[in-house]
């Protein structure tokens, strides 16, 4: 009867060393899609999904998804730290978010100690019905890189849909944005929490064509570096929440119907350092109680109107 036991209990053991093994290798730690792929697949190299929604369930916290060849990735809901990557060369990850939204962020999970995600070589299309490109609801750290996001248009608001990257979070963030064209849209991007702040860093990137290029609403703070803000039929830059600073340097906003820079609330605080501003409909505006600051090397021509920063000079270094 103990053999018996011992047997059984070995046997036990052994199926649930089984399971687990097998567990461990459902996910990987790279995965793959392809547009011949199939979400049965097992998604390895020679065997790739179809779509990121498919291959996500099945990659490991903080592993990498990487397009084969072009690939209609799909829209996907992100819940733990991963890596899309469309890459370069015969891949290409494009992300068809007609009626809805291209890429969202949502990770909760306690045990996700990073909750950090990476979006790299992504053509997100809304199709000029997308309700939002990529939407940021709960994460520490977000990189988009070297993307195209465009054709969000939602229910026309630019507050909570027709962006093309928004920050909607109820904890603190911090948001990396360069080499990525965002055009098409009701906002380009939009920043708030409803506690701590969003840190943006926006780099390199091309904000065109919008109603709205940037809105850094409540706790925002942001800073805009070698960009070009241009051709938006309201304002390329605005602070709508009093507290939230957005800084700009080094970049480019012209031919926007509205203004450059509009620090539309009280509290508001706009920091420009050597910039370009032509051809706006407006310089500067400044609400009551709102701030603007300039180091006295922006270069200011041909715009319909506008005003001088009013707050205390930013010293030149």
């Amino acid at each position: 009867m103990n053999k018996f036991r011992f047997t059984l209990m070995a046997l036990g053991i052994m199926a649930f060393t089984l399971l687990l093994t097998a567990g461990a290798q459902a996910q990987a730690t790279r995965t793959w899609i392809s547009g011949v792929g199939d979400d049965l697949n097992p998604c390895s190299r020679t065997a790739p999904c179809k779509t990121f929604a498919g291959a996500i369930s099945k990659t490991a916290k903080d592993g990498e998804i990487d397009a084969l060849d072009p690939t209609p990735g799909g829209t996907v809901t992100i819940t733990k730290s991963i890596y899309l990557n469309g890459t370069t060369g015969a891949g290409f990850g494009s992300i068809l978010n007609v009626l809805s939204t291209g890429v969202i962020i949502n990770i909760t999970d306690a045990t996700d100690v990073r909750k950090a995600v990476r979006l790299r070589n992504l053509d997100i299309n809304g199709g000029s019905t997308g309700v939002n490109g990529v939407r940021i609801l709960a994460a520490n750290n977000v990189w988009i890189e070297d993307c195209v996001i465009d054709g969000n248009t939602g229910n026309g608001d630019g507050v909570t849909q027709g962006i093309g990257v928004v920050v909607a979070e109820s904890n603190g963030v911090n948001l990396f944005l360069s080499n990525t064209a965002i055009h098409k849209n009701v906002t380009g991007v939009r920043l708030s929490t409803t506690t701590g702040f969003v840190a943006a860093n926006i780099k390199n990137c091309n904000i065109e064509g919008n109603t709205t290029g940037v809105d850094a609403a409540t706790g925002a703070f942001v800073t805009i570096q070698s960009s070009r803000i241009s051709g938006n039929t309201g304002d390329a830059l605005r602070v709508t929440a009093g507290g939230s600073t957005l800084n700009v340097t080094d970049s480019v906003m012209a031919h926007n119907i509205g203004a450059a820079a509009n620090a539309a609330v009280s509290g508001a605080t706009i920091q420009a350092t050597s910039n370009r501003i032509f051809n706006n409909g407006n310089s500067f505006l400044i609400a009551a109680g709102g701030t603007v600051r300039s180091d006295g090397e922006n270069r200011v021509v041909a715009n319909g109107g506008g005003v001088a920063p009013n707050g205390v000079a930013i010293p030149k270094q």
